[in-house]
């Protein structure tokens, strides 16, 4: 694979620290620093797309910043992975912005700058993750990512917010701490590099035991996967606004924690490896509880975002799941949902944003008759919700028929019983939201209500139908992505 070195990768992180500093200095004129934020967005967006056309053709951009010790560098390397991450967090970094603009100034939320300035920070992190070259550069992003997005989960400064994102730097702190920085070192200790190799960086006679225990450390100490155990932090950040929860719950930090995983199975342990010592196996037993589990908890939350929370933990564990399969077409489900599950979810919780600022409305319970009063937000959330459950020609349907034929390719039959199952849990948790919607009577207005329920604005509604147009798109036309998938799969 040929090399080109480029300062692009790191222009595409600077891109929005600089817009961090002009939103902080026009903090004082409003329509001047979202402009600077949405300036920054279509920026950084520009760049990353830039490199895809090299991608595409089995280039890969190089940019070493700097050495800390031998065999330690701060480089940045865009492959294939890295740049399909990149590109839906910023393109979605885009449209969250419009979203965001309408919903801060309909709710007249505190902090508006320092809410854009992390933001902008925030996705500087994750494009450091999606293009290290290295466990060290990987680590770094992902602490960074860790606290700059602190300040967001918190935001609203309440007691429950407060104890919210404290929960949230605990897990994700904690797991990496222990597990994630003890796995790292025992990788150099063990293979005497941290750059990330196709086939994986461990030598051919490394100790069989001490591989297993750097792998299951990995796999604890990337928090931000929410695999069951390490998963409580997600429902307990979705004290954060809406549009938070949308791009760092649906794509940045959670995504940032599959694609860790997926990093290490690819480029750290290796296929072959992972094949060798059935490691495969033992995550996608793993995985198959936590997609299970979860998706029964969603199914007794009646909060709506607490809703969505569980079923996104659930869904994570599919980008695992094919990952470990270990198969072409499985690892081409997994690598796939990374992008389906951004734009299904994210379209989901701007919905779930739309409803609480038209109705204040938080609870499934509460949402008869809301598709009548909100057609195209309820239209949207339709959509996205047929994607998380898998139904043909939207992009949820790729994913699964994908991780079907991984299944039946490793002749693991059990995953077959999982997807099958858990595709009729998420159908038991979404489609009663649907049906309250269409087919229940609106709630009596209560006296004293100023106006009834209509749509919200066009800056929160456009957005949520351009993610839910996504999520149709890419299950019409899943070509669209094949391509780069199936470079990104080793």
């Amino acid at each position: 694979m040929s090399q080109i070195e480029s300062i692009r990768p790191s222009l595409a992180l600077l891109v929005s620290l600089v817009g961090m500093a002009l939103i902080v200095l026009t903090r004082r004129r409003p329509n001047l620093r979202e402009a600077c934020s949405l300036t920054a967005a279509i920026l950084k967006f520009g760049i990353v797309a830039s490199m895809l056309p090299a991608v595409l053709a089995g280039y890969t951009f190089h940019n070493t910043l700097f050495s800390f010790l031998p065999g330690l560098s701060l480089t940045f390397r865009v492959d294939a992975l890295g740049i399909l991450f990149a590109l839906i967090a910023s393109f979605l970094w885009i449209v969250t912005t419009i979203y965001s603009i309408g919903y801060m100034r309909v709710t007249a939320e505190h902090a508006q700058t320092r809410y854009y300035a992390c933001f902008a920070v925030t996705l500087s992190s994750t494009m450091g993750v999606a293009f290290s070259a290295n466990l060290a550069t990987l680590y770094l992003f992902y602490e960074i990512l860790t606290l700059i997005t602190y300040p967001l989960v918190a935001h609203k400064e309440t007691d429950e917010a407060v104890a919210g994102a404290k929960k949230y730097l605990v897990y994700l702190l904690g797991t990496s701490k222990f597990f994630f920085l003890a796995a790292i070192i025992g990788t150099y200790v063990l293979a005497g590099t941290l750059d990330f190799r196709p086939h994986g960086l461990f030598p051919k006679n490394a100790n069989t035991a001490a591989v297993v225990a750097i792998y299951a450390l990995f796999l604890a100490g990337i928090g931000k996967a929410a695999m069951m155990p390490f998963h409580a932090w997600l429902p307990a950040a979705m004290v954060a606004p809406t549009p938070v929860s949308g791009l760092l719950h649906a794509v940045a930090v959670v995504n940032t924690g599959v694609f860790c995983v997926l990093r290490i199975i690819f480029h750290v342990v290796g296929t072959p490896l992972m094949q060798q010592l059935h490691l495969g196996l033992y995550t996608t037993a793993f995985v198959s509880f936590t997609i299970l589990v979860a998706s029964l908890y969603a199914l007794t939350r009646d909060n709506l975002k607490a809703r969505l929370a569980y079923s996104t933990v659930s869904q994570l564990s599919y980008i695992i799941l094919g990952g470990a399969l270990l198969t072409p077409n499985g690892m081409t489900g997994g690598v796939m949902h990374i992008a389906n599950h951004a734009f299904s979810k994210i379209t989901l919780f701007f919905c779930a944003g739309s409803i609480y600022v038209a109705s204040h409305k938080l609870h499934v319970s509460e949402l008869s008759g809301i598709g009548r009063q909100m057609p195209l937000t309820m239209a949207a959330f339709s959509i996205g919700a047929l994607s998380m459950i898998g139904v043909p020609a939207m992009a949820g349907f790729t994913t699964k028929w994908y991780l079907a034929l991984g299944s039946a390719e490793s002749k693991n039959y059990a995953v077959l019983w999982v997807l099958l199952l858990s595709t009729l849990l998420n159908a038991a948790y979404f489609l009663p939201i649907l049906y309250k919607a269409y087919f229940e009577s609106p709630a009596e207005s209560h006296p004293g209500e100023a106006h009834a329920i209509e749509e919200s604005s066009y800056a929160i509604v456009v957005p949520l139908l351009i993610t839910a147009m996504m999520s149709v798109v890419l299950g019409l036309y899943p070509d669209l992505l094949l391509g780069l998938v199936r470079r990104a799969v080793p």
